[in-house]
Formats: C-alpha cells, sequence, structure tokens
C-alpha cells in the first residue's frame, strides 16, 4: 500500500514558538521537501498577511513535482484569497469540539456544520481541489463528527482530515474514528497528529494501519506546542517496521538527514541529540557492550542501516567504552596500539569521563599520543594568520590563512559576531579544498572573573555524513573558537586520507 506524505512544516511547522519564514526562506525549504519526494506540501495560510501570499506564490510558480496546498478557514476571504496566491488545492478547517465551538467559536453544532458545507461547495465552485478538517476532531463528539465527515463529501470534499489537534488521541481511539472516516465518506482520509502526549507518530501509524491513505508531518516533528508527527521517523517506520501489510511512501530516504539538518538550520531550532533518525546519536556508540556487538554485526544495536538515511555509524569515546570501540576508532585515524598501551589509553579515558568530562575524537588521539611517546599525529592543516575586526555600525569581518598539505590558502568573510566570520572564512577555506561543513557549535564557560576561561567543542562533517569532534580551552572565544575548528578539521582530513589510500 502506498501512503501520501503530506508535509506542513511550512504551515504548522512555521507555528513553532520562535520561527518566522521570508518567502525566500519558504520557498528554499519547498524546492527541498519536493526533492525528497513528499507528495503535498502545504505551503502556508494566505489570508494572514501579505508576506504569506507572496510566499504561496512563489512556491505554486516554481513548478514542483508534488501538490501544493494552503490553509483555509471555512470562510469565503480565505479561499479566495488561496485562489488568489495560485493555489488549486485547500485545505480547509472549522472546529467541531464542543468546547471549541463554545468557547472559540461561539457556534452550535449545526452552524458550524453549515459553514464546513459551505465552505467545501464553494471551494469546489472555485474549482479547487478540497480536503477539509475537523478541528479537534479526537475531542469530538464520535456521532457528530461522523455527521459531518458524511455531510461534507456529499458537498464535494475531495479528502477527509482528523486532526488530533491537541494531541489528545491515543492509537486504539485514533483507529477507531478513522475506520468511522472512512466508513461516512468513502473517501481517501488523512490523519494528522500532535504530539503533546508524545504519541504522534504512532497514532498516525495507526490512522494508517486501518485504513488512512495519508499522514500530515513535519521535518523533525517541529510545530506547536510539543510539535507534530515526525516525517522522518513516520516514513522509516512504515518502511521499516515489521507489520502484516508492507507500506511504500515516495520518500528518498537517503535525503531524510540532509533535509533535516537544512531545516534545522533555516528555522534555527536544533534537533535533540537523542531524536530519533535523525539526532546527533542517533546511530552513535559509546557501551563497550554495544561497540562489541556493532562491530560484529551492526544488526546487534542498530535496527536500520544509517546509510538508509544518509547518516553513517557513530563510534563514540567515553567512560562506558570498551578496548574494541576504542581500538575501532584509532585504527580509523591509522593508529595502531599494543594490548597494555590500549589499556593505558582506556584506563585514562575512564578516569576523564568520571570526571564528568566529554571526550571528543581530538582528545582520543592526545591521549594515544602520550602513551605511545609519538610527538604528534600529523596535521594536515596548519592555522598560517587569522585576524578579525569588529565594533559597533560595522558587520563584522575576518581573515585566515591556512596552509594545507603544504599549499597556503586565504579565506576572508563576514558573520553575525567575530566567531561566526572567522569559521565562515574557515569553511569557505575547507569547502573549497574538501566540502567540510562545521555542523555543530558550543560555547561553554568554565570558569568565573575577568580572566575566565571559554570551552568550544566543535564538529567538523564530510559530504559522505562522517563527521568529527574537537574542543579546545582558552580565554578569548574567537582564537578558542578557531584552533578547535582547525584541530577537528585536521581530524577529518586525516581520518579520509587513510581511507583513500587504504581502497587504493
Amino acid at each position: 500500500m502506498k501512503v501520501r506524505i503530506f508535509d506542513t512544516t511550512l504551515r504548522d511547522g512555521e507555528q513553532t514558538v520562535g520561527v518566522s519564514l521570508s518567502p525566500d526562506q519558504k520557498l528554499s525549504i519547498a524546492k527541498k521537501l519536493d526533492q525528497l519526494g513528499v507528495d503535498a506540501i502545504e505551503a502556508g495560510f494566505p489570508v494572514i498577511s501579505e508576506g504569506e501570499s507572496k510566499a504561496v506564490k512563489m512556491i505554486t510558480s516554481e513548478g514542483l513535482s508534488c501538490e501544493i496546498a494552503g490553509l483555509t478557514r471555512t470562510i469565503k476571504g480565505d479561499i479566495d484569497a488561496a485562489v488568489d496566491a495560485g493555489l488549486n488545492y485547500i485545505h480547509t478547517f472549522i472546529a467541531t469540539s464542543d468546547i471549541h465551538l463554545q468557547y472559540k467559536l461561539q457556534m452550535t453544532r449545526e452552524q458550524a456544520l453549515e459553514k464546513a458545507i459551505e465552505a467545501v461547495e464553494y471551494g469546489k465552485s472555485r474549482g479547487l481541489q478540497v480536503e477539509f478538517s475537523a478541528e479537534d476532531a479526537t475531542r469530538t463528539d464520535r456521532d457528530f463528527l461522523k455527521q459531518v465527515f458524511g455531510d461534507v463529501a456529499k458537498a464535494g470534499a475531495d479528502r477527509i482530515d482528523i486532526p488530533d489537534t491537541v494531541g489528545y488521541s491515543t492509537p486504539e481511539y485514533i483507529a477507531e474514528i478513522t475506520k468511522d472516516a472512512i466508513t461516512a465518506t468513502q473517501l481517501p482520509v488523512s490523519v494528522h497528529c500532535h504530539n503533546d502526549f508524545g504519541l504522534a507518530v504512532a497514532n498516525a501509524l495507526s490512522g494508517i494501519h486501518v485504513g488512512a491513505a495519508c499522514a500530515h508531518v513535519t521535518i523533525n516533528g517541529i510545530g506547536e506546542r510539543a510539535g507534530n508527527a515526525s516525517l522522518e521517523e513516520l516514513s522509516m517506520a512504515l518502511q521499516c517496521l515489521p507489520q502484516d501489510q508492507k507500506y511504500e511512501t515516495n520518500i528518498k530516504s537517503e535525503l531524510i538527514y540532509d533535509t533535516s539538518r537544512y531545516i534545522s538550520k533555516i528555522v534555527g531550532i536544533k534537533v535533540q541529540p537523542n531524536k530519533a533518525i535523525v539526532g546527533d546519536n542517533a546511530f552513535g556508540h559509546e557501551s563497550g557492550i554495544h561497540t562489541h556487538g556493532v562491530l560484529n554485526n551492526p544488526l546487534t544495536y542498530e535496527p536500520i542501516s544509517p546509510e538508509l538515511v544518509g547518516r553513517t555509524r557513530q563510534l563514540r569515546i567515553g567512560k562506558h567504552a570498551g578496548i574494541h570501540g576504542m581500538n575501532a576508532m584509532l585504527e580509523e585515524f591509522g593508529v595502531q596500539t599494543t594490548d597494555d598501551q590500549s589499556k593505558q589509553i582506556l584506563e585514562k579515558i575512564k578516569v576523564l569521563g568520571d570526571q564528568g568530562q566529554q571526550i571528543t575524537d581530538v582528545e582520543l588521539l592526545s591521549i594515544a599520543s602520550d602513551v605511545l611517546g609519538e610527538k604528534g599525529i600529523k596535521k594536515i592543516v596548519q592555522l598560517s594568520a587569522f585576524s578579525v575586526s569588529t565594533g559597533i555600525g560595522i558587520m563584522p569581518y575576518a581573515f585566515v590563512k591556512l596552509n594545507i598539505d603544504g599549499e597556503d590558502f586565504i579565506g576572508t568573510d563576514y558573520g553575525v559576531g567575530p566567531v561566526d566570520a572567522a569559521l565562515n572564512a574557515i569553511q569557505k577555506i575547507t569547502g573549497k579544498v574538501s566540502e567540510l561543513k562545521i555542523t555543530d557549535y558550543r560555547l561553554a564557560s568554565i570558569s568565573g572573573g575577568a580572566t575566565a576561561l571559554c570551552e568550544v567543542t566543535i564538529t567538523v562533517e564530510d559530504p559522505q555524513g562522517n563527521s568529527v569532534s574537537a574542543k579546545s580551552v582558552g580565554e578569548d572565544i574567537v582564537t578558542t573558537s578557531v584552533k578547535a575548528v582547525i584541530d577537528g578539521i585536521n581530524r577529518i582530513m586525516l581520518k579520509n586520507m587513510l581511507k583513500e589510500k587504504q581502497l587504493n
């Protein structure tokens, strides 16, 4: 069975507190979603502002391969605004629960039903495809909900949507009302689930398992309050989890991680590390028992291959680490150790871990160098010079000169601050040389007073999704940040260079 994926990142996702997108940003996200393979994009709510209408027009004019929908209330002016924005598909809604009718709309059930029918009929008269939503469906009287769905179907609706507006449903109940909607309308039914109780994906799956044809989702599960059903979790659950009936979507799963990171950066909401599928730790292993198992057979502790969603496996080092995982990490950098040396390195790591310290790849290599008696592991990238300028009324600017494997490179760039400018300049160089990206930057203060020390932790990633972390401590934030980035770049370039030698 093919399940339709209706992405509402640009509408419900933008209703996340603190998120506001420009028309250009919306268009760039729409293109990314289209490449990902979504069947429909809810581009926005055209009537709410000129900018929103402009964004929808830009998206409808782009010639994307997926369907483009716009949200409307059951008001003729909203529907007209959707048509003016170039839409031929609307998602129109009115609340049907008694609490919404009494306290929000001040309407009777009969009045709300009349508005719903009028909107569907008007939308059809304007030549639109109409998907009708009964807002707060899961708290609506069940018999009344069936009546509403049946009557809007008779009025000409093309699709029906069941919104669990405040995430109040259970999988068992969403299954029951999904079957009601299918029986009452004989139309394709969508489920639109919110995550207030952490059940959004489970509820969406439950609706699909009993016959819903479509799920409304957002990238990274963003949305109002606790968010919406997550596209990445739902699509991979449909594809991979065992069930009686197999489900397919048009989602190109290998693009999921890249899409997640792209949209996370634009909307300014970092993905939590333990987020399923796309979180930093989703395919990360530190425990010695786990890493030993994964090294022998990844299926021991990974339900799916990370490459399936555009990711790579990450072995991490810390106090829970074991010899096998640590040695595997060292071997990625070309470091060979005896059994005794491995034990010494691991003991030092556990001591740091017991002190509550996070141990990065760079620190692992530094500890290994101390134990092995080496003066240092090869540095491919050397920082030759850098300077930053900033002040009131001018945009921060940075100059960076790097020597990469004997060749000098110069990069300059601006930023929102001196650190941002310096990192942008470095990334200009490394992006040109080896397409490396700085994917994470964290700053912490580790002492107080006028000479406070700061700790910078960064992650550098290559186009294949391989990443390396590095940490630096110092008094000056800009210098400390630059040193951390250079350390990270050195480690990932060394790792990739050794891989290329092994392949050749």
